[in-house]
């Protein structure tokens, strides 16, 4: 097994010294440097495993060595301990507020450094098999999910299509609006996974804002926009037994949206509360409120509930809830797509939940005062 590599930041040979002898001494690798400069220099080639780091010294200081440190993604996951005197109690409290997970006073002995070290050393470890093993879950779920999202519709779309092949010269129109009905169904699912691929790819790279920062405006007319988002879902209501009430107060105050953007965060919402209502339910309802500085847009089902230990997860990216149960259909995007829709806008969505009762989700826009 590999040693594991202790990079010493420090000015003071003797010290440097001696700090060597004993990391060593406990089968330690250690790599040294005289100032943060050099500490860089070497980390370009070589990874360490924790860095113990002097304050004072020359050409670039421990507290601009962490932030160097700190600014390389790659090197985020570093433990990073600061060496400092015992008479500097305002430099341990600055190491503290810059992130520091630990530090030395100097004098120390050999055992008081080598248990920061250990500890250090095996909290990194424990930090970085957590994160393996959610990664490596979250790869199996996007896996798990992605092939069922891409099977099911291709099913429709190959087995309509074949069938249609098959004997094509014997069918009737109506098998044939049958069999094309289905291969709609089937591109319309794939079509809605790419675009919300696509969203994702626009929201991670920035360009999400840009098209915000170039369509947002003052709206005054919200309450018409949320009876035309709500109006898409009444027919899919319907067709499940249920009402889709809209009650909004009047005269909304003015607030400032990118509509398109606006309409998908909620149309996402209204639909999962239509589409995960239990058989039986007897409706939706979207309400409004105005609350201080904030209007609030709340779409309520009266279905089975989330769980409180899941509501944490619900707007996770891939993540769905009782898959095998709802048989959902989506990649557990839609949640995560609709919040960081309505981030761009300065607002925030938030749920509510009790099992045997239903749930209610809650856009938070800000309003516009200034315009009113």
């Amino acid at each position: 097994m590999d040693r594991q590599r202790v990079l010493v930041v420090e000015d003071h040979r003797p010290m440097s010294g001696a700090i060597e002898d004993i990391l060593e001494s406990e089968g330690y690798e250690v790599v040294t440097a005289v100032d943060g400069m050099e500490a860089l220099e070497i980390m370009q080639g070589t990874r360490p495993d924790i860095i113990l780091a002097d304050i004072m010294m020359p050409r670039l200081d421990g507290y601009d060595l962490y932030r160097e440190v700190r600014a390389r993604p790659e090197w985020t996951p570093i433990p990073f301990v600061f060496l400092t005197a015992k008479s500097e109690r305002e430099d341990r409290l600055r190491g503290k507020l810059l992130g520091a997970e630990d530090y030395v006073t100097k004098p120390f002995d050999a055992e008081e450094l080598l248990v920061v070290v250990r500890s250090r050393l095996r909290r990194a470890r424990a930090i970085q098999e957590a994160t393996e093993t959610a990664f490596e879950q979250l790869k199996q779920q996007i896996v798990t999910v992605l092939g069922h999202e891409l099977r099911t519709p291709l099913t429709y779309v190959t087995g309509y299509t074949d069938l249609a092949l098959e004997d094509v010269s014997s069918l009737g129109p109506d098998e044939i609006q049958e069999f094309l009905k289905g291969i709609k169904a089937g591109a319309d699912r794939l079509n809605r996974l790419v675009e919300d691929l696509l969203l994702v790819v626009q929201i991670d790279s920035g360009r999400a804002r840009e098209e915000f920062e170039a369509l947002v405006c003052l709206h005054h007319n919200l309450g018409t926009i949320l009876e035309q988002t709500a109006d898409q879902f009444l027919d899919q209501a319907r067709r499940r037994g249920m009402a889709l009430h809209v009650n909004l107060e009047p005269d909304l105050p003015p607030v400032r949206l990118c509509a398109p953007f606006f309409r998908n965060a909620l149309a996402r919402i209204v639909e999962n509360a239509v589409k995960f209502s239990p058989e039986g339910a007897e409706r939706v309802d979207l309400g409004t409120t105005v609350e201080g500085d904030w209007v609030r847009i709340s779409v309520s089902d009266y279905g089975v509930g989330i769980p409180a230990e899941q509501q944490r997860l619900l707007f996770d990216r891939f993540r769905q809830l009782n898959r095998d149960q709802l048989e959902q259909q989506g990649v557990g995007l839609g949640l995560a797509i609709a919040q960081d829709l309505i981030h761009l806008h300065g607002g925030r969505i938030t749920v509510e939940s009790t099992l045997g009762v239903g749930s209610t989700f809650t856009i938070w826009l800000p309003r516009d005062r200034g315009r009113e």
